[in-house]
């Protein structure tokens, strides 16, 4: 059986399906890799380390998906890769099914079997084949960093001999996986740190990590599903956060935005009038948008 690991053709994305570590254990269990060449460059991995754990290069993409049994890649294929797939051939990655319907017909006319790893239950049994969890984890612990790096001030606080200088103010947007991780991070940095999500049963886990949790009292007589995520609010629960965020965004230094609703567009937290309403220099950035991107609210 072969394996093919095509470069990712989304723009900015470094990431690659496959590691050189990971595609040996599979050649010892006797499959066979393709990689493409080139595949794992953005995220360090040279050609040369594939073929060493034992994988084949191949030169393009269509000498990986015109041969392999199994193809594996980090972002939903695009119409061209769809076309390019074997037929009754195996597709796995982060395949975005909810949202992408066309794909998924595409897909389907090409007989592919098709696992898209978001989908699969937060379960221990599933624990390692939790890609979305781990994913999550990189996009908190990273968009404060990013954060960190294009505020203009320190984010601890410093006592120097010249005075005093204040800690940043955070808001993270969402405390799933990845808010609780921007939460923690913010706090090792060293700013006060405040944390918004429409679920009130994660209060307890915001406030484990030193943030202070932002409340609202809610229209709807339920705000998360039955497997912990959060729903979609009803307009006057919408209306309700939206001023509870419109009264404290305009202090805050950074805002780090992680709020997701599964299987569908990410909610609209931050208005323009929102950002016109911060001070200069701040910072938001936005764990889901790739390539990140800041805004700063005046020159």
């Amino acid at each position: 059986m072969k394996i093919g690991v095509p470069k990712e053709s989304a723009s900015a994305e470094r990431r690659v399906a496959l590691t050189p570590e990971v595609c040996q254990a599979l050649v010892k269990s006797g499959l066979e890799v393709l990689v493409e060449a080139g595949a794992g460059r953005g995220a360090f991995f040279l050609d040369e380390d594939y073929v060493r754990a034992g994988a084949k290069v191949a030169p393009d993409a269509a000498a990986v998906f015109g041969v392999a049994d199994i193809v594996v890649k980090i972002q939903k294929p695009t119409d061209q890769e769809v076309a390019a797939l074997r037929a009754g051939a195996v597709l796995i990655g982060l395949l975005q099914p909810a949202t992408s319907p066309s794909t998924l017909a595409l897909l389907a006319q090409r007989n592919v079997t098709a696992l898209a790893l978001e989908a699969v239950p937060r379960i221990s049994r599933a624990q390692s084949m939790d890609a979305l969890s781990s994913q999550a984890t990189v996009a908190g612990y990273k968009g404060v960093l990013l954060a960190a790096a294009a505020l203009p001030k320190f984010f601890p606080m410093l006592t120097t001999a010249a005075g005093t200088i204040r800690p940043a103010k955070v808001l993270v947007l969402g405390a799933g996986v990845a808010g609780l991780q921007a939460i923690a991070t913010a706090r090792r940095l060293g700013a006060v740190v405040l944390a918004f999500d429409v679920r009130p049963a994660v209060k307890e886990q915001v406030e484990s990590l030193g943030a202070k949790f932002l409340q609202v009292e809610w229209a709807d007589r339920e705000t998360e599903d039955r497997g912990g995520y959060a729903k979609e609010l009803s307009e006057e629960s919408h209306r309700r956060e939206m001023e509870l965020l419109a009264r404290n965004i305009k202090d805050m230094d950074a805002v780090i935005s992680t709020a997701a609703i599964p299987g569908k567009r990410a909610p609209l937290l931050i208005t323009p009038e929102m950002v016109a309403s911060m001070r200069p220099g701040s910072v938001i950035v936005d764990s889901w948008i790739w390539p990140p991107k800041r805004a700063a609210t005046a020159p």
